[in-house]
């Protein structure tokens, strides 16, 4: 499996996401069955939602909105779970994108721990390298001028030649005289 050419961690999140839809649904259902959910739980977003978006559609017309006549029960439990439905994979997609920023933050964080890393050891390489090449020209500034190189190469040559020179031919011996 390749995890790298196919981000996991994204289809989790998706896969969530679509787990998310059922289970508002199932709130929703628990809602409308259970008589404390509705009560406590529904009906007060429900009527809050309710007043406060006719209060803004009276004013967008141009009406005075005072009183706003409230919800019966049953339409604001309907309401409620319909927003605790909504509210739930409004959560659940924020928490998705929440961890999928954590994510790329870590991911982030270590990416610039190992260009700093690299770097360091780039800077301490060329440190090294400076050292070295004052070292050689600390040696390069230490040898003999060029001139007493030249002249010393000049002095080996006439070695060479006298050490590979030919045997100088025999001297011719005088002829012993018969006397002797």
């Amino acid at each position: 499996m390749v995890v790298g050419a196919f981000p996991m961690a994204k289809l989790l999140y998706l896969g969530i996401r679509q787990v998310s839809k059922p289970l508002a649904n199932r709130i929703k259902e628990a809602a409308r069955r259970s008589e404390f959910f509705k009560t406590y739980i529904c009906l007060p977003p429900a009527q809050l939602y309710h007043w406060a978006e006719m209060r803004a559609k009276m004013r967008l017309m141009g009406f005075n909105a005072e009183a706003v006549k409230p919800l019966n029960e049953d339409a604001a439990a309907e309401l409620g779970a319909e927003l605790l439905g909504e509210a739930t994979v409004f959560v659940v997609t924020c928490s998705c994108l929440v961890l999928e920023y954590w994510r790329h933050q870590a991911y982030q964080r270590r990416k610039e721990g190992e260009q700093r890393a690299a770097w360091v050891t780039m800077r301490d390489e060329v440190d090294r390298l400076a050292l070295a090449l004052e070292a050689l020209q600390a040696q390069v500034q230490a040898a003999p001028p060029r001139g007493a190189l030249e002249e010393l190469q000049a002095q080996m040559q006439e070695v060479r030649a006298q050490l590979c020179a030919p045997d100088p031919p025999p001297a011719p011996q005088a002829e012993p005289t018969p006397e002797e």
